[in-house]
């Protein structure tokens, strides 16, 4: 039985600590100028332990995706969003925001773009947590006035001094645009909607029309935009990219908009701007996702399988309570979806991964040792050369009678798997148990707006990791377009995206999905650079009319 005790007025006195009342907390946290790769590992760990997460607009959830990024189970995630009017909120409605996420007692995140005080002036909201009583730290970010401009190409250390400014809030103030007249160069963070008065106040502080100027809309993200110009030329400008009046846009006047030449390096990646269909569940895609982005790609993942648990689960019952008793020499994993599925199995039994201990596991490549991994599994046998069931049979080694005092192998697999593991168990002399530990199911068609841009070549490319996709992508969504490119992981995944009429363009050189990625970005550079050679306009595949497909 527990007591209770209750504190005497000297122990209140004395020990305020002694409340068992949790005081709130807020972490301002900088996420970058919008390339979620640009977290820092403080970014990183405060997010791991929040219980709610605030965002300066949706456009962040981008950056939650991140596979380096994982949060509770219950965090809450919401975001600021507009004003009446889609203005921003000002410093007092957002701390309002904020204070009533803090007041229960949590750890609460409030993700800015760039850094908090260089970027989004949160020193307000800051204040406000102080006068509520709710403690507040800061974790700095990469400041996006200094990021932005280098991923557009541009050299700040020879733009002859730069003057910085954060005016998200168009208020362009003769005391704070100034300095403008005299700078060398200018830096300015502000929205679509305010570029009119920008432009107003940049003439009356003495810049001339004639000024060369860059606009980057979206800077840091694979949605980026550069547009160079003349001071006089940048409302025209923005209006020819149709974007809204609440976008981010950085403007760089001066000397370093000038100079700018060769050193575009972010829009010039072999992938920059395509829009590349992912058809895998989203915990699967993740990887693929991350390399994709490293070219400069913008990923849509539309789910093709749903996994769920088998029909009856006394198949996997029975092999679970065998491998805690010591029936098995080696446990085999063809997917990460197995291991999951052990996984849960283990969960509800109350086990953990000590119960592997003495059993030998082999895993069908490095996504899924990764899975093994971390639930603190080594394994034994990670294939070197084909990653791929095949691969796995051909190094498994052989039943020895005398070194192996067991001759089964645990194969827990899809409902829908082959039997080329299996079978190549077989011939090595194993005795194998093949259990179905999931069921994979089509999954539901994507919304009618994915089904239109895949049908009319809205996507760049596809890129099919397994025969399954295929076949679950046309049958929910449709043929991609002629003119899309098709990648395929492996010669299997080929041959079924021809026999569904689609033409192959690019095969993995080995059949996993960061190769897959790689694969893609070298057709897209050798694409890009046979058009310079021929003289004509470097354009996406969905900015081309390509005549029907024939395989």
């Amino acid at each position: 039985m527990s007591t209770t005790s209750v504190p005497t007025s000297s122990d209140s006195a004395s020990s305020p600590a002694s409340s068992s009342t949790t005081r709130g907390r807020v972490i301002f946290v900088g996420a970058g100028p919008g390339d979620p790769d640009l977290l820092t590992l403080g970014a990183i760990a405060a997010l791991a332990d929040a219980s709610a997460v605030i965002l300066d607009d949706d456009r962040q959830r981008e950056i939650l995706g991140h596979p380096a990024i994982t949060l509770g189970s219950e965090a809450s995630v919401t975001t600021l969003g507009f004003g009446d009017g889609q203005k921003p909120l000002t410093p007092s409605a957002r701390a309002r925001i904020v204070l009533k996420q803090a007041a229960g007692g949590g750890r609460v995140v409030r993700l800015v773009t760039g850094d908090p005080f260089w970027d989004n002036a949160v020193a307000d909201e800051a204040a406000a947590c102080v006068r509520g009583g709710i403690d507040f730290e800061v974790v700095p970010g990469v400041s996006s006035l200094t990021a932005v401009p280098e991923y557009a190409g541009i050299d700040l250390v020879h733009a002859g001094g730069v003057q910085f400014a954060s005016m998200t809030d168009g208020r362009f103030t003769k005391v704070s645009t100034a300095p403008w007249g005299n700078a060398a160069t200018v830096v300015v963070s502000t929205l679509v909607g305010h570029l009119s008065s920008l432009v107003d106040a940049a003439r009356a502080a003495g810049r001339p029309g004639d000024d060369h100027v860059v606009l980057t809309l979206h800077g840091g993200s694979t949605n980026q935009v550069t547009v160079p110009c003349l001071l006089d030329e940048v409302v025209v400008a923005v209006s020819a990219t149709e974007a809204p009046g609440n976008d981010p846009v950085h403007v760089i006047m001066g000397v370093a908009a000038e100079q700018r030449g060769e050193l575009s390096w972010y829009e010039t990646k072999p992938l920059f701007g395509w829009r590349v269909l992912v058809p895998r569940t989203k915990d699967q895609a993740s990887a693929m996702v991350a390399r994709l982005r490293t070219y400069g790609a913008h990923s849509e993942e539309v789910p093709t399988i749903s996994v769920e648990p088998p029909r009856s689960p006394l198949q996997m019952d029975k092999a679970i309570r065998g491998l805690v008793e010591g029936r098995y020499e080696w446990i085999a994993f063809t997917s990460v979806n197995a291991v999951k599925a052990v996984r849960e199995k283990f969960e509800e039994y109350g086990l953990d991964a000590r119960a592997f201990s003495g059993l030998k596991v082999a895993v069908v490549g490095d996504v899924t040792a990764a899975a093994l991994r971390s639930w603190g599994i080594e394994p034994d046998l990670v294939p070197r050369e084909e990653q791929s069931a095949a691969g796995l049979a051909a190094e498994f080694p052989p039943y020895d009678e005398v070194l192996d005092p067991i001759n089964r192998v645990f194969l827990p697999r899809a409902d829908i798997a082959t039997e080329t593991l299996a079978a190549g168990l077989i011939e090595l002399g194993w005795e194998v148990e093949d259990v179905t530990a999931y069921r994979t199911v089509r999954a539901a068609p994507p919304p009618a707006a994915v089904r239109e841009a895949i049908k009319t070549g809205k996507f760049d490319a596809v890129v099919f990791t397994s025969s399954s996709t295929v076949r679950n992508l046309v049958g929910i969504a449709g043929k991609p377009h002629p003119g899309t490119i098709i990648a395929a992981i492996g010669p299997a995944t080929q041959k079924t995206c021809e026999e569904h009429g689609l033409r192959v363009d690019v095969v993995a050189s080995k059949p996993s999905v960061v190769d897959l990625a790689d694969a893609l970005a070298a057709f897209a550079a050798d694409r890009r650079d046979a058009m310079v050679a021929a003289g004509e306009p470097v354009l996406r595949p969905s900015q081309r009319k390509a005549p029907t497909r024939r395989v």
